[in-house]
């Protein structure tokens, strides 16, 4: 009996997604935003929420960016179709350094208040500072933690297998950012190739201190509009491959069940299928 490899494709049948994840929740995210939307890109803001500032707060004159919102303006700001609000840690501290107990309460007391803020489930987050340890690790397990990013850049399109140790493709101040973009658009992705994720970090106040606006525009606008790209946030990218996993085949794979609430869809062959939520599908 001779088995086809079965490769995993985004919505609609897509081969590549893209996505951003942005840091610590200030001002500058709202450019950003604003940016993103022009392009009809979208992703994952990852906020302390214990640094939102009181109403009436005002900055000294020599803090020129990185300035935080307060709490009603952060989530005026978040509360938009594509974007996803994800933890960064209630303060962000280190969570590696420190006792277990305290670690532990800076990831739940942040994920208490934006999701009383959001009204939503915030289960995605960003290592503060990137730096964690296996005991970190397993902290955001028993907190409820589905995936967290890091800071160590692969340089490749690999879908994630180790969602709580989940590197980036690049930081956008990588000098290698135009040759992975023009790498990840170029490719052409065959029958027996796996899907390609392109996944960008940073801080929108890198733009506004390296007067360098113009990489990050430049990156959503050659991203934008292709017909080979599902734009999507961490949450949706992640929640879409953990319900690919879950699709059951009969040993002969002409039968496939999708138990999921979400259409799935992969490639066999040179067969594109897609398999509807609770459907039990006989494959040709």
């Amino acid at each position: 009996m001779k088995l086809n490899t079965i490769f995993m494709r985004f919505p609609g049948g897509l081969p590549k997604a893209v996505t951003l994840s942005y840091d610590d929740g200030v001002d500058e995210d709202i450019r950003l935003i604003e940016i993103m939307k022009q392009y009809d890109v979208k992703g994952t803001f990852n906020i302390n929420s214990g640094l939102e500032i009181e109403e009436g707060y005002e900055y000294p004159p020599e803090k020129k960016v990185g300035k935080r919102m307060t709490a009603a303006r952060t989530v005026e700001v978040y509360s938009q179709d594509g974007i996803e609000v994800a933890l960064h840690a209630l303060t962000h501290q280190r969570l590696e350094i420190m006792p277990a107990a305290q670690a532990t309460y800076q990831v739940l007391k942040d994920r208490e208040i934006l999701e009383a803020q959001f009204d939503r489930i915030v289960r995605g987050m960003a290592y503060p500072y990137g730096t964690f340890t296996d005991e970190t690790v397993q902290i955001l397990k028993n907190c409820g933690v589905a995936y967290c990013r890091t800071v160590r850049s692969t340089e490749k399109f690999d879908i994630p297998t180790d969602w709580l140790r989940l590197d980036p493709t690049c930081h956008h101040v990588s000098p290698k950012l135009p040759e992975l973009t023009k790498k990840f658009l170029d490719k052409k992705v065959s029958s027996n190739d796996k899907s390609q994720l392109f996944y960008l970090w940073g801080h929108a106040y890198e733009f506004a201190r390296d007067n360098n606006w113009d990489v990050i525009e430049e990156f959503c606008k050659a991203v934008s509009g292709k017909e080979d790209i599902w734009h999507a946030t961490n949450m949706e990218i992640y929640e879409y491959v953990q319900n690919f996993n879950r699709l059951v085949f009969s040993l002969d794979q002409r039968t496939v069940q999708n138990p999921t609430a979400q259409t799935v869809w992969f490639q066999m062959g040179k067969t594109l299928y897609s398999v509807e939520p609770g459907q039990i599908k006989v494959l040709e």
